[in-house]
């Protein structure tokens, strides 16, 4: 599951990514269908003028449809459960925030959820993460990370295609048929 660094995976990746951190911090989960950029220039030239693509920088990429509103009150894993794809749909992608615990806390872990997040919320070396991840139908994943430091204001952007196995794993199910 290796990708080249300049393929259209990691790109729509960043841009979901990016797109997302213009709001900043504590942003809602999103989700977003990945159509071949070329498709939508066929069917869709309108919506293809609107969104700026030409057949010659749109061939082998991605372009992102933001989904609604994902509802706030359940966790997007939940929500992933009850999504499938239509076939014009090639991959999906969802952007949410979360914290990190260092490995250290691992061992400390409470087993209750509410505890759970408590003890994540107040843990003196906890980091605020922003997670992307895409996927494809054909399998093939790329994971952006950003790390947020509030005291600091940096960030540090990790990638690879598999950084949030669970997620890549979750996201693939959608587009099973």
């Amino acid at each position: 599951m290796q990708l080249m660094p300049d393929s259209a995976l990691r790109q729509v990746t960043l841009e979901v990514e990016a797109h997302v951190a213009e709001a900043g911090w504590d942003q809602r989960p999103r989700l977003y269908a990945l159509v071949p950029s070329t498709e939508i220039l066929q069917h869709e030239p309108a919506v293809a003028a609107q969104l700026g693509l030409d057949e010659f920088d749109s061939a082998g990429t991605f372009t992102p449809i933001e989904q609604e509103e994902l509802p706030v009150d359940r966790a997007l894993e939940d929500i992933l459960t009850e999504i499938m794809w239509p076939p014009q749909v090639v991959g999906c992608a969802a952007v949410l925030e979360r914290l990190m615990l260092p490995p250290s806390a691992e061992d400390a872990l409470p087993d209750d959820p509410d505890a759970l997040e408590s003890y994540a919320a107040e843990h003196p070396e906890r980091k605020d993460v922003r997670i992307a991840v895409a996927v494809t139908r054909a399998g093939d994943a790329h994971c952006a990370l950003r790390t947020h430091d509030s005291a600091e204001g940096e960030s540090e952007l990790l990638e690879g295609p598999d950084l949030v196995p669970a997620l890549v794993q979750m996201l693939g199910q959608t587009l099973a048929d």
